[in-house]
């Protein structure tokens, strides 16, 4: 039998979930996508976090749908309009048609620490408002997204998700939204992702302003490829690895800069490119008309070309 200070740490770390979960909870919903001609539905979780009816959740439960429904945890179905989806961070924002909403702000996720408690809400594999509690068991942690684009930094839990948990909310023991759950490693126990709220406040300010979140593009194809070591000891470069060119689109930004197929991108703005990820980390909406300098090997010397990069173009 336990003795009585185990039962009382016991007692308080389940008040402590058994709070932030009655602060969340009615705010969390039951996403619902319905299945259309040619294509299946789907179920996720969402957060309605203001309250006029916005709902955060992933933009991969959403899919391409228009509208989707909602079960609240009071009960109510209501209809919401998908307004946008960023698919390199796994986000996306709805509108719900009730009114006298449950909501829940956002929290801030700068101070989590590993080792910290946390409780993922959802409704997995269709059951409602279902809890999982666990640790925050690293930081600044990566996922690749549909769009081919890192997510990161990735907040890494063993709390436990499961098929249509995504989107639903990771709080703290005292109710603070720190993170959108977005994805498990399947066929592995206790190695789950969310979305850190800082990110996501960052998105769903870009995507409620724009309809989508504006990034930089020089117009180009490219892979990681390694540089020999001779070349990188010759010309004194940061690292040995770097962004093979493989396709230039003609009068694209990296068209007018100069730059050509086996060219081997090196350097960009004022940092060393050693790959695809490195270079997409760099191509934010800061830089769109901003020339930059683009270092790059070729025939075994650095050419320093200076690029304008462009707005991508919107999605689909």
């Amino acid at each position: 039998m336990p003795d009585d200070q185990d039962a009382r740490l016991l007692d308080a770390y389940s008040r402590a979930v058994v709070d932030a979960v009655a602060a969340v909870g009615p705010a969390v919903v039951k996403v619902h996508v319905p299945a259309r001609r040619g294509g299946a539905g789907g179920t996720g979780s969402g957060l309605i976090f203001t309250p006029d009816g916005f709902v955060l959740t992933n933009a991969h439960v959403v899919g391409d749908a228009s509208s989707v429904e909602l079960l609240l945890a009071d009960g109510r179905h209501l209809g919401a309009e998908v307004l946008a989806r960023d698919q390199a961070t796994d986000l996306a924002v709805l509108r719900a048609s009730g009114h006298n909403l449950p909501w829940r702000m956002l929290g801030d996720s700068h101070d989590l620490r590993p080792g910290q408690v946390v409780i993922a809400l959802g409704s997995p594999y269709g059951f409602q408002h279902t809890v999982t509690a666990g640790v925050v068991s690293a930081l600044g942690r990566s996922l690749r997204s549909t769009a081919g684009r890192l997510i990161e930094p990735l907040i890494q839990t063993d709390a436990a998700l499961n098929p249509g948990n995504s989107g639903g909310p990771l709080v703290t023991s005292r109710g603070e939204v720190i993170g959108i759950n977005t994805a498990a490693i399947l066929g592995v126990q206790g190695i789950s992702f969310a979305i850190p709220v800082n990110t996501a406040r960052h998105v769903v300010s870009s995507l409620l302003r724009d309809g989508r979140v504006r990034r930089s593009v020089l117009g180009l194809s490219g892979q990681d490829v390694a540089l020999p070591r001779r070349v990188v000891r010759a010309l004194g470069l940061e690292r040995e690895r770097g962004v093979g060119v493989v396709q230039v689109i003609d009068e694209s930004a990296a068209a007018v800069a100069g730059a050509r197929p086996r060219d081997v991108i090196v350097s960009f703005g004022a940092s060393a490119v050693a790959g695809i990820d490195d270079l997409h980390r760099l191509l934010t909406d800061e830089i769109i008309g901003v020339p930059q300098p683009m270092a790059v090997v070729r025939h075994d010397e650095v050419r320093r070309l200076v690029v304008i990069p462009r707005e991508e173009a919107p999605g689909p």
